[in-house]
């Protein structure tokens, strides 16, 4: 099965970044990277009963830990997580 996630950043600041996550443009939930503790949270889920959330959730998680921990901390204004 192919997976898709587009994150599109909304905040950042010196402790946190937030992006909008999900399938498309129309259909997204919220996460938040705290970049001193290193954690994630949902802050929103997907707003979606048939689209699971956690799926979704867990690569957009990984995808903006790589760019903390790989790419210096340099989190750009769009993301796609592709496999």
């Amino acid at each position: 099965m192919a997976a898709f996630v587009l994150l599109l950043k909304e905040m950042e600041d010196e402790e946190r970044v937030v992006y909008k996550f999900g399938p498309n443009e129309e259909v997204m939930g919220k996460i938040e990277l705290n970049k001193l503790t290193r954690k994630s949270a949902e802050i929103e889920p997907i707003p979606d009963n048939n689209i699971s959330t956690k799926f979704y959730f867990d690569r957009a998680a990984q995808r903006i830990s790589f760019c903390l921990i790989r790419e210096n901390g340099r989190f750009p204004d769009r993301k796609t997580f592709e496999s």
